[in-house]
């Protein structure tokens, strides 16, 4: 029996992607079908480099490449094409047109790592090819430019009107902190925070990215809901920790977001677990499970559990993401989770928001 693109088009078509839960021809990540007598090779294009179901994904297209009669054998292109969500059209003036999807990481108190978070998001998703930007909003304790290793360098303006970010590890990063002196402390109403937000939104050149990590401040204060009305947001990550005192916080956030129409992504649970260095002994610290107890009231995803480690305070202290200078930590590996977790949502969230493209055979 000859082989055909429609007949590796009906195979795939019964592949399905299990964070958009449509086929992979549906949603138009079957590309380049070249098929030469008894063999093919095609190309199979991602939602985004940080796929989580990669390998599934990987293994279900091989067992229906397999089940195509007369197919003898077939060579597979991995590709990604980060796609944008979140809600439609840009709000009335066109912040961030380049910026595919921007990703809120916010917490509903501080101290729970939340910055942390953010770097090493931001760091993962660089480490996968994907083209990041790290912006951090939280001007009451912008902590980006140690935790980036840039210090207190200074951005350029290339015309007197704009900024170009930093760059560190593969992403382009922008604070409040490089503005400002580092001894100086910002006694802000409102007003002068939304104004300074939308500076750094609209007057960064920020180019084109496929995810934009903003680091807000901690609470349910002015900077979300100034979001909320300015930028398209393809969701919120709450990070918490395991103790009963900060879920509480959590509940607050989730409610802060849900009232302000930016959908929650999911929780991620930081300073789980410390796992002794020596014996391996697991010691629940700040207790363990809150999170994930929390994401199952809320019905949202968990994310993950990063374990509190030395290792990721010194990271943060010395500017070098744990994700890069200690890649095959539990902590940079737990990241790394996280991160795919959230690439993952993020594009589950897109394909609710926008037609999917379908693929016909020529």
């Amino acid at each position: 029996m000859s082989v055909s693109e429609a007949s590796i088009l009906a195979a795939m078509s019964k592949v399905i992607d299990p964070e958009l839960h449509v086929d992979l021809v549906k949603a138009g990540m079957v590309k380049d079908i070249r098929v030469s007598g008894d063999t093919v090779k095609l190309k199979i294009e991602l939602t985004t480099p940080a796929c989580p179901m990669k390998a599934k994904i990987q293994a279900d297209s091989e067992a229906a490449l397999k089940a195509v009669p007369g197919l003898k054998s077939f060579d597979i292109e991995w590709g990604a094409q980060v796609r944008a969500s979140g809600g439609g059209a840009p709000p009335p003036g066109g912040l961030l047109p380049k910026v595919k999807n921007i990703i809120l990481v916010g917490a509903g108190k501080g101290g729970v790592g939340k910055s942390t978070v953010a770097v090493n998001l931001a760091a993962a998703l660089a480490q996968h090819g994907a083209k990041v930007g790290l912006l951090d909003a939280d001007f009451y304790g912008p902590s980006i430019p140690l935790m980036t290793g840039l210090g207190d360098k200074k951005p350029v303006s290339p015309d007197g009107k704009s900024l170009d970010p930093l760059i560190a590890h593969g992403m382009k990063v922008m604070s409040i902190g490089f503005l400002v002196e580092a001894d100086q402390a910002l006694i802000w109403r409102g007003p002068m925070l939304h104004g300074a937000l939308m500076q750094l939104v609209r007057d960064v050149n920020w180019g084109e990215l496929d995810y934009l990590v903003l680091d807000l401040p901690p609470g349910t204060g002015d900077v979300a809901l100034s979001l909320s009305q300015s930028i398209r947001a393809a969701g919120a990550v709450l990070v918490t920790t395991p103790q009963d005192v900060a879920l509480a916080d959590v509940v607050r956030a989730k409610q802060m977001f849900d009232k302000v129409h930016i959908p929650v992504l999911g929780i991620v649970e930081n300073m789980s677990q410390f796992v002794c260095p020596n014996c391996s002994h697991v010691t629940p610290i700040f207790n363990h499970g809150g999170g994930r107890k929390a994401a199952e009231m809320f019905g949202i995803p968990f994310l993950g559990e990063v374990p509190l480690d030395l290792k990721v305070r010194v990271s943060g202290d010395s500017g070098v993401p744990v994700v890069i200078g200690a890649k095959d930590s539990l902590e940079a590996k737990a990241f790394q989770e996280v991160a795919r977790n959230i690439a993952g949502r993020v594009s589950a969230q897109g394909a609710k928001s926008m037609p999917l493209p379908v693929v016909q055979a020529r």
